[in-house]
Protein backbone atom coordinates (compact mmCIF):
# COMPACT_ATOMS: atom_id res chain seq x y z
CA UNK A 1 0.00 0.00 0.00
CA UNK A 2 2.89 2.25 0.84
CA UNK A 3 4.09 1.71 -2.83
CA UNK A 4 1.00 2.46 -4.42
CA UNK A 5 -0.18 5.42 -2.45
CA UNK A 6 0.28 8.88 -3.40
CA UNK A 7 -0.98 10.43 0.37
CA UNK A 8 1.34 12.37 1.69
CA UNK A 9 1.36 10.77 4.90
CA UNK A 10 2.97 7.45 3.35
CA UNK A 11 5.70 10.06 1.30
CA UNK A 12 8.39 8.68 3.37
CA UNK A 13 7.34 5.04 3.27
CA UNK A 14 6.90 5.74 -0.38
CA UNK A 15 10.50 6.65 -1.29
CA UNK A 16 12.03 4.06 0.89
CA UNK A 17 9.70 0.80 -1.12
CA UNK A 18 10.48 2.56 -4.34
CA UNK A 19 14.28 2.50 -3.23
CA UNK A 20 13.71 -0.90 -2.70
CA UNK A 21 11.97 -2.13 -5.65
CA UNK A 22 14.41 -0.04 -7.59
CA UNK A 23 17.34 -2.20 -6.74
CA UNK A 24 15.34 -5.45 -7.43
CA UNK A 25 14.71 -4.47 -10.52
CA UNK A 26 18.06 -3.20 -11.24
CA UNK A 27 19.59 -6.40 -9.52
CA UNK A 28 17.34 -8.33 -12.01
CA UNK A 29 17.87 -6.56 -15.80
CA UNK A 30 21.97 -7.41 -14.74
CA UNK A 31 20.65 -11.08 -14.19
CA UNK A 32 18.30 -10.98 -17.57
CA UNK A 33 20.44 -8.88 -19.69
CA UNK A 34 23.47 -11.11 -19.12
CA UNK A 35 21.08 -14.24 -20.57
CA UNK A 36 19.99 -11.64 -23.51
CA UNK A 37 16.39 -12.09 -21.67
CA UNK A 38 15.35 -8.51 -22.84
CA UNK A 39 11.57 -9.18 -23.63
CA UNK A 40 10.87 -11.00 -19.95
CA UNK A 41 12.55 -7.91 -18.59
CA UNK A 42 10.78 -5.52 -20.60
CA UNK A 43 7.38 -7.57 -19.49
CA UNK A 44 8.19 -7.34 -15.92
CA UNK A 45 9.43 -3.34 -16.01
CA UNK A 46 5.48 -2.91 -17.75
CA UNK A 47 4.08 -4.56 -14.27
CA UNK A 48 6.58 -2.39 -12.13
CA UNK A 49 5.24 1.12 -14.10
CA UNK A 50 1.22 0.96 -11.88
CA UNK A 51 3.79 2.21 -9.12
CA UNK A 52 6.62 4.05 -11.18
CA UNK A 53 4.73 7.38 -11.79
CA UNK A 54 7.54 10.02 -12.41
CA UNK A 55 10.45 7.36 -11.42
CA UNK A 56 12.87 8.07 -14.03
CA UNK A 57 14.92 5.31 -13.57
CA UNK A 58 12.36 2.94 -14.01
CA UNK A 59 11.29 3.91 -17.01
CA UNK A 60 14.82 4.09 -18.38
CA UNK A 61 14.90 0.54 -17.45
CA UNK A 62 11.78 0.02 -19.19
CA UNK A 63 12.81 2.29 -22.11
CA UNK A 64 16.08 0.40 -22.95
CA UNK A 65 14.60 -3.07 -22.06
CA UNK A 66 12.06 -2.67 -24.66
CA UNK A 67 14.52 -1.59 -27.12
CA UNK A 68 16.41 -4.12 -26.58
CA UNK A 69 13.76 -6.68 -27.12
CA UNK A 70 12.47 -5.24 -30.60
CA UNK A 71 9.46 -3.51 -29.08
CA UNK A 72 10.53 0.01 -31.19
CA UNK A 73 6.88 1.70 -30.89
CA UNK A 74 7.10 1.46 -26.88
CA UNK A 75 10.63 2.53 -26.60
CA UNK A 76 10.18 5.61 -27.76
CA UNK A 77 6.82 6.03 -26.04
CA UNK A 78 9.19 5.40 -23.06
CA UNK A 79 12.01 7.72 -23.65
CA UNK A 80 9.72 10.42 -24.38
CA UNK A 81 8.32 10.14 -21.04
CA UNK A 82 11.90 10.19 -19.71
CA UNK A 83 12.28 13.37 -21.70
CA UNK A 84 8.84 14.54 -20.23
CA UNK A 85 10.50 14.02 -16.49
CA UNK A 86 14.47 15.64 -17.20
CA UNK A 87 13.92 17.68 -20.24
CA UNK A 88 17.25 18.82 -19.79
CA UNK A 89 18.92 15.26 -20.05
CA UNK A 90 19.62 14.62 -23.92
CA UNK A 91 20.16 10.80 -23.85
CA UNK A 92 16.38 9.96 -23.86
CA UNK A 93 15.56 11.92 -26.65
CA UNK A 94 18.52 11.02 -28.56
CA UNK A 95 17.73 7.02 -27.70
CA UNK A 96 13.98 7.75 -29.24
CA UNK A 97 15.51 9.42 -32.32
CA UNK A 98 18.15 6.03 -33.00
CA UNK A 99 15.00 3.79 -32.52
CA UNK A 100 13.30 5.86 -34.95
CA UNK A 101 15.64 6.00 -37.72
CA UNK A 102 16.98 2.68 -37.17
CA UNK A 103 13.79 0.67 -36.96
CA UNK A 104 10.78 2.36 -37.24
CA UNK A 105 11.87 5.13 -40.18
CA UNK A 106 10.16 7.42 -38.70
CA UNK A 107 11.67 10.66 -39.65
CA UNK A 108 9.51 13.11 -39.18
CA UNK A 109 9.32 11.85 -34.96
CA UNK A 110 13.28 11.69 -35.50
CA UNK A 111 13.93 15.48 -36.83
CA UNK A 112 11.59 16.55 -34.06
CA UNK A 113 13.52 14.63 -30.94
CA UNK A 114 16.89 15.71 -32.69
CA UNK A 115 15.97 19.49 -32.99
CA UNK A 116 14.87 19.36 -28.74
CA UNK A 117 18.38 17.93 -28.30
CA UNK A 118 19.68 20.77 -30.49
CA UNK A 119 17.66 23.56 -28.70
CA UNK A 120 19.78 22.60 -25.68
CA UNK A 121 22.92 23.60 -26.79
CA UNK A 122 25.46 23.41 -24.94
CA UNK A 123 23.70 21.91 -22.24
CA UNK A 124 23.47 19.13 -24.58
CA UNK A 125 27.20 17.66 -23.76
CA UNK A 126 28.67 15.11 -26.38
CA UNK A 127 25.29 14.43 -27.36
CA UNK A 128 25.56 18.22 -29.20
CA UNK A 129 27.07 16.39 -32.36
CA UNK A 130 25.29 13.63 -32.22
CA UNK A 131 21.86 15.56 -32.39
CA UNK A 132 23.43 16.73 -36.02
CA UNK A 133 24.14 13.64 -37.20
CA UNK A 134 20.86 11.98 -36.64
CA UNK A 135 19.26 15.24 -38.29
CA UNK A 136 21.48 14.57 -40.67
CA UNK A 137 20.83 11.33 -41.10
CA UNK A 138 16.89 11.94 -41.25
CA UNK A 139 17.43 14.51 -44.20
CA UNK A 140 19.14 12.08 -45.89
CA UNK A 141 16.70 9.35 -45.75
CA UNK A 142 13.85 11.77 -46.86
CA UNK A 143 16.10 12.51 -49.86
CA UNK A 144 16.38 9.06 -50.87
CA UNK A 145 12.18 8.88 -50.15
CA UNK A 146 11.29 12.05 -52.23
CA UNK A 147 9.79 11.80 -55.42
CA UNK A 148 10.36 15.00 -56.86
CA UNK A 149 13.60 16.32 -57.51
CA UNK A 150 12.91 19.92 -56.19
CA UNK A 151 12.16 18.22 -52.69
CA UNK A 152 15.36 15.86 -53.07
CA UNK A 153 17.95 18.45 -53.65
CA UNK A 154 16.52 20.76 -50.88
CA UNK A 155 16.69 17.27 -48.36
CA UNK A 156 20.22 16.88 -49.82
CA UNK A 157 21.47 19.96 -49.17
CA UNK A 158 20.24 20.46 -45.59
CA UNK A 159 21.24 16.80 -44.67
CA UNK A 160 25.16 18.04 -45.75
CA UNK A 161 24.52 21.14 -43.78
CA UNK A 162 23.92 19.03 -40.57
CA UNK A 163 26.66 16.79 -41.14
CA UNK A 164 29.53 19.32 -41.80
CA UNK A 165 27.67 20.86 -38.65
CA UNK A 166 28.14 17.61 -36.48
CA UNK A 167 31.70 17.17 -37.87
CA UNK A 168 33.02 20.99 -37.00
CA UNK A 169 31.25 20.07 -33.61
CA UNK A 170 33.23 16.41 -33.53
CA UNK A 171 35.68 16.04 -35.85
CA UNK A 172 37.27 12.98 -34.17
CA UNK A 173 33.81 11.16 -34.48
CA UNK A 174 34.57 8.41 -37.23
CA UNK A 175 30.77 7.99 -37.88
CA UNK A 176 29.98 11.27 -38.14
CA UNK A 177 33.27 11.61 -40.95
CA UNK A 178 31.67 8.29 -42.55
CA UNK A 179 28.47 9.69 -43.20
CA UNK A 180 29.25 13.13 -44.50
CA UNK A 181 31.80 11.23 -46.53
CA UNK A 182 28.21 9.18 -47.87
CA UNK A 183 26.00 12.18 -48.40
CA UNK A 184 29.14 14.00 -50.39
CA UNK A 185 28.98 10.44 -52.37
CA UNK A 186 24.71 10.69 -52.58
CA UNK A 187 25.12 13.92 -54.33
CA UNK A 188 27.95 12.83 -56.66
CA UNK A 189 30.87 14.77 -54.86
CA UNK A 190 33.03 11.67 -54.97
CA UNK A 191 36.44 13.08 -54.69
CA UNK A 192 35.38 15.60 -51.86
CA UNK A 193 34.15 11.94 -50.11
CA UNK A 194 37.41 10.52 -49.79
CA UNK A 195 38.41 13.14 -47.34
CA UNK A 196 36.35 12.70 -44.55
CA UNK A 197 36.45 9.02 -45.44
CA UNK A 198 39.70 8.72 -44.95
CA UNK A 199 39.53 10.36 -41.55
CA UNK A 200 37.10 7.77 -40.72
CA UNK A 201 38.91 4.75 -41.05
CA UNK A 202 42.34 6.69 -39.29
CA UNK A 203 40.24 6.96 -36.06
CA UNK A 204 39.03 3.20 -36.79
CA UNK A 205 40.31 1.13 -39.66
CA UNK A 206 38.58 -1.78 -39.17
CA UNK A 207 34.52 -0.63 -39.82
CA UNK A 208 32.52 -2.49 -41.91
CA UNK A 209 30.87 0.19 -43.30
CA UNK A 210 33.94 2.63 -43.95
CA UNK A 211 35.87 0.01 -45.96
CA UNK A 212 32.49 -0.42 -47.81
CA UNK A 213 32.21 2.79 -49.03
CA UNK A 214 35.90 3.07 -49.90
CA UNK A 215 35.26 0.44 -52.36
CA UNK A 216 32.36 1.77 -53.56
CA UNK A 217 33.88 5.17 -54.24
CA UNK A 218 37.21 3.52 -55.90
CA UNK A 219 34.65 1.98 -58.49
CA UNK A 220 32.58 5.22 -59.01
CA UNK A 221 36.13 6.61 -59.88
CA UNK A 222 36.57 3.33 -62.37
CA UNK A 223 39.44 1.96 -60.40
CA UNK A 224 37.59 -1.51 -60.50
CA UNK A 225 40.58 -3.51 -59.61
CA UNK A 226 41.77 -1.04 -55.91
CA UNK A 227 38.21 -1.26 -55.40
CA UNK A 228 38.34 -5.45 -55.41
CA UNK A 229 41.24 -5.23 -53.26
CA UNK A 230 39.84 -3.26 -51.12
CA UNK A 231 36.76 -5.13 -50.63
CA UNK A 232 39.29 -8.55 -50.16
CA UNK A 233 40.38 -6.78 -47.26
CA UNK A 234 36.87 -6.39 -45.24
CA UNK A 235 35.43 -9.60 -46.41
CA UNK A 236 38.53 -11.08 -44.52
CA UNK A 237 37.76 -9.32 -41.68
CA UNK A 238 33.31 -9.83 -42.20
CA UNK A 239 33.64 -13.15 -44.30
CA UNK A 240 29.47 -13.66 -43.44
CA UNK A 241 28.75 -10.01 -44.93
CA UNK A 242 26.00 -10.42 -47.98
CA UNK A 243 25.84 -6.98 -48.95
CA UNK A 244 29.87 -7.24 -49.04
CA UNK A 245 29.38 -10.17 -51.19
CA UNK A 246 27.39 -8.72 -53.22
CA UNK A 247 29.77 -5.74 -54.05
CA UNK A 248 32.06 -8.41 -55.04
CA UNK A 249 30.16 -10.02 -57.53
CA UNK A 250 29.36 -6.41 -59.28
CA UNK A 251 32.88 -6.12 -59.11
CA UNK A 252 33.85 -9.50 -60.63
CA UNK A 253 31.38 -9.46 -63.68
CA UNK A 254 33.05 -5.90 -64.60
CA UNK A 255 36.82 -7.34 -64.24
CA UNK A 256 36.12 -10.72 -65.35
CA UNK A 257 32.79 -11.37 -66.84
CA UNK A 258 29.70 -12.97 -65.57
CA UNK A 259 31.25 -16.49 -65.32
CA UNK A 260 34.15 -15.64 -62.68
CA UNK A 261 31.32 -14.09 -60.60
CA UNK A 262 29.01 -17.53 -60.56
CA UNK A 263 31.83 -18.46 -58.14
CA UNK A 264 31.10 -16.54 -55.47
CA UNK A 265 27.12 -16.55 -56.33
CA UNK A 266 28.07 -20.59 -55.21
CA UNK A 267 30.07 -18.92 -52.08
CA UNK A 268 27.52 -17.45 -51.18
CA UNK A 269 24.41 -19.88 -51.57
CA UNK A 270 26.70 -21.83 -49.97
CA UNK A 271 27.38 -19.62 -46.80
CA UNK A 272 23.29 -19.26 -46.96
CA UNK A 273 22.69 -22.82 -46.55
CA UNK A 274 25.33 -23.26 -43.10
CA UNK A 275 25.12 -19.98 -41.28
CA UNK A 276 21.30 -20.75 -40.35
CA UNK A 277 20.86 -23.25 -37.87
CA UNK A 278 17.21 -24.11 -38.90
CA UNK A 279 18.15 -24.81 -42.74
CA UNK A 280 20.35 -27.72 -41.83
CA UNK A 281 17.56 -29.79 -40.47
CA UNK A 282 15.65 -29.71 -43.33
CA UNK A 283 18.22 -30.33 -46.57
CA UNK A 284 18.88 -33.39 -48.21
CA UNK A 285 21.92 -35.56 -47.79
CA UNK A 286 24.73 -33.98 -50.08
CA UNK A 287 24.47 -36.06 -53.58
CA UNK A 288 26.83 -36.06 -56.55
CA UNK A 289 26.60 -33.27 -59.10
CA UNK A 290 25.40 -35.56 -61.76
CA UNK A 291 22.16 -36.37 -59.72
CA UNK A 292 19.17 -34.50 -57.92
CA UNK A 293 18.47 -34.24 -54.43
CA UNK A 294 15.56 -36.63 -53.67
CA UNK A 295 12.11 -35.54 -53.59
CA UNK A 296 12.71 -32.68 -55.15
CA UNK A 297 10.89 -32.30 -58.09
CA UNK A 298 13.28 -29.83 -60.01
CA UNK A 299 14.59 -29.36 -63.69
CA UNK A 300 18.20 -28.34 -63.44
CA UNK A 301 20.45 -27.68 -65.89
CA UNK A 302 22.78 -30.33 -66.92
CA UNK A 303 26.08 -28.86 -67.06
CA UNK A 304 27.94 -32.39 -67.45
CA UNK A 305 27.00 -32.43 -71.14
CA UNK A 306 28.92 -30.40 -73.19
CA UNK A 307 26.49 -28.41 -75.94
CA UNK A 308 28.18 -27.04 -79.12
CA UNK A 309 29.81 -23.87 -79.00
CA UNK A 310 29.61 -23.93 -75.05
CA UNK A 311 31.83 -25.18 -72.60
CA UNK A 312 30.77 -24.82 -69.12
CA UNK A 313 33.51 -23.97 -66.75
CA UNK A 314 33.90 -25.43 -62.98
CA UNK A 315 32.64 -22.54 -60.96
CA UNK A 316 29.46 -23.12 -63.11
CA UNK A 317 29.13 -26.60 -62.41
CA UNK A 318 29.69 -26.04 -58.70
CA UNK A 319 27.21 -23.43 -58.90
CA UNK A 320 24.40 -26.08 -59.88
CA UNK A 321 25.43 -28.35 -56.62
CA UNK A 322 25.08 -25.45 -54.45
CA UNK A 323 21.65 -24.65 -56.22
CA UNK A 324 20.34 -28.04 -56.04
CA UNK A 325 21.05 -27.99 -52.32
CA UNK A 326 19.42 -24.67 -51.31
CA UNK A 327 16.80 -25.11 -53.50
CA UNK A 328 15.45 -27.67 -50.67
CA UNK A 329 15.22 -25.07 -48.21
CA UNK A 330 13.69 -22.72 -51.13
CA UNK A 331 10.50 -25.66 -51.67
CA UNK A 332 10.18 -25.91 -47.75
CA UNK A 333 8.25 -23.49 -45.40
CA UNK A 334 9.52 -20.85 -44.32
CA UNK A 335 10.80 -20.13 -40.66
CA UNK A 336 12.84 -17.09 -39.36
CA UNK A 337 13.12 -13.02 -39.69
CA UNK A 338 12.56 -11.83 -43.29
CA UNK A 339 15.49 -10.53 -44.25
CA UNK A 340 16.88 -14.17 -43.93
CA UNK A 341 15.01 -15.35 -46.67
CA UNK A 342 15.04 -11.97 -48.73
CA UNK A 343 19.04 -12.74 -49.17
CA UNK A 344 18.36 -15.63 -50.34
CA UNK A 345 15.88 -14.09 -52.91
CA UNK A 346 18.83 -11.54 -54.28
CA UNK A 347 21.12 -14.49 -54.33
CA UNK A 348 19.14 -16.03 -56.29
CA UNK A 349 18.15 -12.82 -59.01
CA UNK A 350 21.89 -12.41 -59.21
CA UNK A 351 22.52 -15.61 -60.27
CA UNK A 352 20.27 -15.19 -63.01
CA UNK A 353 21.39 -12.15 -63.93
CA UNK A 354 25.01 -13.40 -64.05
CA UNK A 355 23.35 -16.36 -66.24
CA UNK A 356 21.51 -14.18 -68.74
CA UNK A 357 24.44 -11.89 -69.58
CA UNK A 358 26.26 -15.54 -70.13
CA UNK A 359 23.78 -16.20 -72.59
CA UNK A 360 22.16 -18.96 -70.35
CA UNK A 361 18.35 -18.19 -70.74
CA UNK A 362 17.61 -21.83 -69.20
CA UNK A 363 19.62 -21.77 -65.86
CA UNK A 364 18.52 -18.16 -65.49
CA UNK A 365 15.15 -19.38 -65.68
CA UNK A 366 15.60 -21.58 -63.03
CA UNK A 367 17.17 -18.89 -60.89
CA UNK A 368 13.96 -17.06 -61.63
CA UNK A 369 11.95 -19.92 -60.58
CA UNK A 370 13.54 -20.52 -57.10
CA UNK A 371 13.60 -17.04 -56.10
CA UNK A 372 9.55 -16.26 -57.42
CA UNK A 373 9.17 -19.50 -55.15
CA UNK A 374 10.14 -17.63 -52.08
CA UNK A 375 8.55 -14.02 -53.30
CA UNK A 376 6.24 -14.54 -56.38
CA UNK A 377 5.12 -10.83 -56.33
CA UNK A 378 8.53 -8.80 -55.24
CA UNK A 379 9.09 -6.80 -57.82
CA UNK A 380 12.83 -7.61 -58.56
CA UNK A 381 11.78 -10.86 -59.26
CA UNK A 382 8.71 -9.52 -62.11
CA UNK A 383 11.59 -7.41 -63.73
CA UNK A 384 13.54 -10.05 -64.07
CA UNK A 385 10.78 -12.56 -65.32
CA UNK A 386 9.70 -9.75 -67.59
CA UNK A 387 13.61 -9.58 -68.98
CA UNK A 388 13.68 -13.34 -69.88
CA UNK A 389 10.31 -12.94 -71.44
CA UNK A 390 11.71 -10.66 -73.80
CA UNK A 391 14.02 -13.07 -74.71
CA UNK A 392 11.68 -15.38 -75.79
CA UNK A 393 9.71 -13.06 -77.69
CA UNK A 394 6.91 -12.12 -75.92
CA UNK A 395 6.60 -8.45 -75.57
CA UNK A 396 2.90 -9.09 -74.27
CA UNK A 397 4.20 -11.09 -71.35
CA UNK A 398 7.24 -8.79 -70.67
CA UNK A 399 5.37 -5.52 -70.74
CA UNK A 400 2.44 -7.07 -68.82
CA UNK A 401 5.23 -8.20 -65.76
CA UNK A 402 7.13 -4.54 -66.65
CA UNK A 403 3.69 -2.66 -65.51
CA UNK A 404 3.01 -5.30 -62.46
CA UNK A 405 6.66 -4.16 -61.57
CA UNK A 406 6.01 -0.85 -61.50
CA UNK A 407 2.43 -0.94 -59.90
CA UNK A 408 3.85 -2.90 -56.84
CA UNK A 409 6.89 -0.48 -56.54
CA UNK A 410 6.68 2.42 -58.84
CA UNK A 411 10.47 3.53 -58.17
CA UNK A 412 11.72 0.40 -60.36
CA UNK A 413 13.81 1.05 -63.09
CA UNK A 414 11.57 2.35 -66.42
CA UNK A 415 14.70 1.87 -68.79
CA UNK A 416 13.72 -1.65 -69.77
CA UNK A 417 9.93 -0.99 -70.06
CA UNK A 418 10.86 2.26 -72.62
CA UNK A 419 13.12 -0.26 -74.36
CA UNK A 420 10.42 -2.72 -75.04
CA UNK A 421 7.18 0.15 -75.87
CA UNK A 422 10.41 1.41 -78.94
CA UNK A 423 10.31 -1.91 -80.06
CA UNK A 424 6.41 -2.47 -80.11
CA UNK A 425 6.33 1.34 -81.61
CA UNK A 426 5.16 2.92 -78.81
CA UNK A 427 8.01 5.55 -78.83
CA UNK A 428 5.35 8.62 -77.50
CA UNK A 429 4.83 6.66 -74.49
CA UNK A 430 8.68 5.14 -73.92
CA UNK A 431 9.54 8.78 -73.97
CA UNK A 432 7.11 9.28 -71.53
CA UNK A 433 8.20 7.03 -68.99
CA UNK A 434 12.05 7.74 -69.40
CA UNK A 435 10.74 11.52 -68.55
CA UNK A 436 9.06 9.96 -65.16
CA UNK A 437 12.63 7.99 -64.99
CA UNK A 438 14.44 10.77 -65.04
CA UNK A 439 12.14 12.38 -62.22
CA UNK A 440 12.53 9.71 -59.91
CA UNK A 441 15.99 8.84 -60.69
CA UNK A 442 18.21 11.73 -61.68
CA UNK A 443 20.84 10.52 -61.06
CA UNK A 444 20.33 7.59 -63.32
CA UNK A 445 22.70 7.49 -66.42
CA UNK A 446 20.89 4.49 -68.24
CA UNK A 447 17.59 6.95 -68.01
CA UNK A 448 19.38 10.77 -69.46
CA UNK A 449 21.19 8.10 -71.94
CA UNK A 450 17.89 6.21 -73.34
CA UNK A 451 16.11 9.36 -72.95
CA UNK A 452 18.83 11.32 -75.06
CA UNK A 453 18.11 8.44 -77.91
CA UNK A 454 14.48 8.74 -77.74
CA UNK A 455 14.80 12.28 -77.85
CA UNK A 456 17.19 12.38 -81.18
CA UNK A 457 14.87 9.41 -82.70
CA UNK A 458 12.20 12.48 -83.71
CA UNK A 459 14.93 15.07 -84.32
CA UNK A 460 14.88 17.11 -80.83
CA UNK A 461 17.32 19.13 -79.85
CA UNK A 462 17.34 18.21 -76.38
CA UNK A 463 19.03 15.55 -77.08
CA UNK A 464 22.26 16.47 -76.83
CA UNK A 465 21.63 18.00 -73.35
CA UNK A 466 20.68 14.33 -72.02
CA UNK A 467 23.74 12.35 -73.68
CA UNK A 468 25.73 14.89 -71.94
CA UNK A 469 24.24 14.45 -68.62
CA UNK A 470 24.26 11.08 -69.05
CA UNK A 471 27.82 11.08 -69.45
CA UNK A 472 28.71 13.71 -66.58
CA UNK A 473 26.64 10.69 -64.07
CA UNK A 474 28.17 7.95 -65.39
CA UNK A 475 31.60 9.39 -64.92
CA UNK A 476 30.72 9.51 -60.89
CA UNK A 477 28.64 6.06 -60.62
CA UNK A 478 29.58 3.48 -58.62
CA UNK A 479 29.57 -0.27 -59.43
CA UNK A 480 26.29 -0.37 -56.66
CA UNK A 481 24.15 2.50 -55.68
CA UNK A 482 26.06 4.33 -52.62
CA UNK A 483 22.75 3.67 -50.62
CA UNK A 484 23.15 0.54 -49.90
CA UNK A 485 25.54 1.33 -47.29
CA UNK A 486 23.09 1.74 -43.66
CA UNK A 487 22.34 5.26 -42.62
CA UNK A 488 21.68 4.63 -38.93
CA UNK A 489 22.41 6.27 -35.99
Amino acid sequence: LAVISRKPAHQEAREASIQDVSSVYDLLSIGMARRGQYAMLSECLVRAMKFSFNEFHLWFQLGLSLMASGKSEGAVSAFKECARMKPLDPTPPLLAAKVCINQLHWLGEAKALAKSVIALGEGAGESFPRAHLALGLCFSLQASDATLRADRDEFNRTALWALQRAHELDPEDPQIALYLSLQLALVRQVSAAMEPLQLALSLRSDDLHSLHLLALLLSAQKHHQHALDTLALAINQYPDNFNLLFTKVKLEEALFGPVAALQTCEEMLQLWQSRYNFARSILPEPSPLSTKPSGLNLTLPDFQETEIGAFPSLAVSRLEQAMSEVSAVSSAHRHGPAYLWTTLERIWLQAGELFMEDGRVKEAQFCVQEAAALFPTSPSVLLLRARLAELRGSNSEAKSLYDEALAINPTAPHTLLHLLLVRTGRVGLGEKVLRDAVQVHSLAHEAWSSLGEALQSRGSAQAPDCFLTALELEASWPIRPFTIIPREL
